[in-house]
């Protein structure tokens, strides 16, 4: 027979079992969220010793003690959505541009849905009330809005930030995009058909798969890497100085131009001829399309198309280093890999995609306004910008004023969030506002930083609350290690009633240490 405890019998087993505080909302959570099986005796919600030890020895299990060891026990691990793929934490818009910094939308759901748990015991947004989030980032907050029939309006100081997210929540002729991608995509192949490009690179791919087969077989080479019987700090870069011959071989007989003429700017410094040849023909073909909402729909894709085919090592996409113009030994990939030399792969690849996104979304989205406007939120005329750019979510807001706000502010001294899209900002002619950007990676995180920080996040809390309802919520996501929250709030003429300790998991930088964010719940005094 097995063993059952009550939650609360279950909170005390736990407890010495691993010789740290379980408390009853803990184990709740392990039941709401189907990490161990509810067993339901006359009415009594039970669950098998078992199935706990089977959770805390698995991979989830051991990771929420390790972290809890390491982040503290008020870490609430229902925030960890670690039950999700992947595929879910990005669906349909969320991934129709990379975007450095942004919360996955289960975050954003949590807080502004109807769901109620041990944790969150009220809803605090209604459908048909507004949300606020005046740090817009990649629209994250506006599309969750919209699946939940809520309203929503943006702020981002970035030009191409709004692109991103208005790409996402406004509607589009999906007919009238295929057939202009299918237009961009038969004269890409017609430039190309001129050129050797793609004859070259395919015979350079060739060589490489021979190469690599004999000198970094899979997975013995991997193997004998960790194994330690080959060092690949000093076997790989020697492997890719003897294919470097056959490269130089290839381009010589190809005619294949590598060398930058200037590095001026962004494009010029990160993009081989061939791929800039490319790049400034899609270009031209963009301008021709005369459906403005089109247009912006292809910009997108086009700009997620180049960011992919810069001039840099697989390992190195996330913070470029230097341009690379030659075959190379890539540790991310454990043999000799090489930059790109046209773009028809990745446009063809991001077009697609960026339908079947779009489509996905239409079949969830609501009847309801989102709107992302360009401004700086600490200082914007929220009503009069949004009567400009969307008339009847002004009418809206006027009528029923904001409901509240869900954000997540730029942590000090991070991202510098305009040169993450530099590439965009040069190609489209975007004007940058970088001087304009609150706690930007180049200002550092002394402690002038710290203050114009407090400062600048405060102006915003401030300036939003002229166009809110009085009994405002306001949800900020931040990774709070100075404790300057408390001195924001202060400033902000509010109070934070509650705070959740969340664990982020899965994040694409290469330091996978334990790291955690809060979510801070202020209203006003």
């Amino acid at each position: 027979m097995e063993e059952l405890l009550t939650i609360k019998e279950a909170s005390l087993w736990a407890t010495k079992y691993l010789n740290k505080q379980v408390t009853t909302s803990n184990i709740s959570y392990l039941i709401q969220y189907g990490r161990v099986p509810k067993i339901g005796i006359n009415g009594t919600t039970q669950i098998a010793k078992q199935d706990l030890i089977n959770y805390y020895k698995s991979y989830n299990g051991n990771r929420e003690v390790s972290w809890k060891n390491k982040l503290g026990d008020d870490l609430n691990w229902a925030l960890s959505f670690d039950q999700y793929k992947e595929s879910e934490t990005t669906k349909h818009v969320h991934r129709l541009h990379p975007y450095k910094g942004k919360f996955i939308p289960q975050l954003v759901e949590y807080f502004l849905g109807n769901h109620t748990d041990d944790f969150k015991k009220e809803v605090y947004f209604q459908p048909g009330d507004i949300v606020l989030d005046p740090f817009c980032g990649s629209g994250t907050t506006l599309v969750q809005s919209n699946e939940l029939g809520l309203h929503a309006i943006g702020i981002d100081v970035s030009q191409f930030n709004a692109l991103i997210s208005n790409v996402k929540v406004h509607k589009h002729d999906i007919h009238d995009i295929k057939k202009e991608l299918q237009r961009i995509t038969h004269s890409l192949k017609t430039f190309l058909a001129d050129r050797k490009t793609i004859e070259f690179e395919n015979e350079l791919l060739g060589k490489l798969y021979d190469f690599n087969n004999q000198f970094f077989p899979v997975p013995d080479y991997k193997y004998n890497v960790k194994q330690g019987k080959i060092n690949q700090e000093k076997y790989g870069p020697e492997k890719a100085l003897e294919f470097l011959p056959i490269y130089q071989k290839l381009i010589k007989a190809y005619n294949i131009n590598i060398e930058q003429s200037k590095t001026d700017t962004f494009l010029d410094k990160w993009y081989i001829p061939p791929i800039r040849d490319e790049i400034d023909f899609v270009f031209n073909q963009v301008k021709k399309i005369s459906n403005i909402n089109t247009k912006k729909v292809v910009s997108v894709i086009f700009s997620r198309t180049i960011r992919s085919c810069r001039a840099t090592t697989h390992a190195d996409l996330a913070t470029l280093k230097a341009p690379i113009t030659s075959t190379y030994y890539c540790s991310k990939h454990g043999k000799v890999c090489k930059p790109l030399f046209s773009i028809l792969k990745w446009w063809e690849t991001y077009s697609k995609d960026t339908i079947n996104r779009i489509s996905c979304f239409n079949k969830l989205r609501t009847d309801t306004l989102q709107q992302c406007l360009t401004g700086d939120s600490r200082s914007i005329e929220l009503f009069e910008e949004l009567d400009i750019r969307n008339p009847n979510l002004y009418k809206l807001a006027k009528n029923q004023k904001i409901k509240g706000v869900f954000s997540s502010p730029p942590y000090v001294g991070l991202i510098d969030y305009h040169e993450q899209h530099a590439y965009a900002y040069d190609l489209f002619g975007f004007e940058r506002k970088d001087e304009l950007e609150i706690g930007p990676l180049y200002k550092g995180r002394g402690k002038e930083a710290k203050e114009s920080y407090i400062q600048g996040i405060s102006n915003v809390l401030n300036n939003c609350k002229k166009y809110m309802v009085k009994d405002y919520d306001i949800f900020l996501v931040a990774n709070d290690k100075s404790n300057l929250y408390p001195k924001i709030s202060e400033k902000s003429g509010m109070k934070i009633v509650n705070q959740y300790k969340r664990p982020v998991l899965n994040r694409t930088e290469k330091d996978k240490s334990a790291y955690s964010e809060i979510i801070f719940h202020l209203k006003s005094k």
